[in-house]
């Protein structure tokens, strides 16, 4: 996971809390749509990594990083 899909995902955990501390439905919902952003970073970063290991390994070079 990156540092950016879990900045995402802890901002919107943080938003999410804050709202529903403060009954802010709007802040709350936010902070759902942010972690939902941070999981599809991170789903969109496995398959990026997945398809290279699976390029690297039928041309034999895994040492090439593109």
């Amino acid at each position: 996971m990156s540092g950016d899909s879990a900045m995402d995902k802890l901002k919107g955990k943080a938003k999410e809390v804050a709202g529903k501390v403060t009954g802010d439905k709007r802040q709350e919902s936010e902070g759902r749509t942010d972690q939902a952003k941070g999981e599809v970073k991170e789903t969109a970063e496995n398959a990026r990594d997945q398809v290279r290991g699976m390029r690297d390994s039928l041309t034999d070079n895994s040492s090439d990083e593109s």
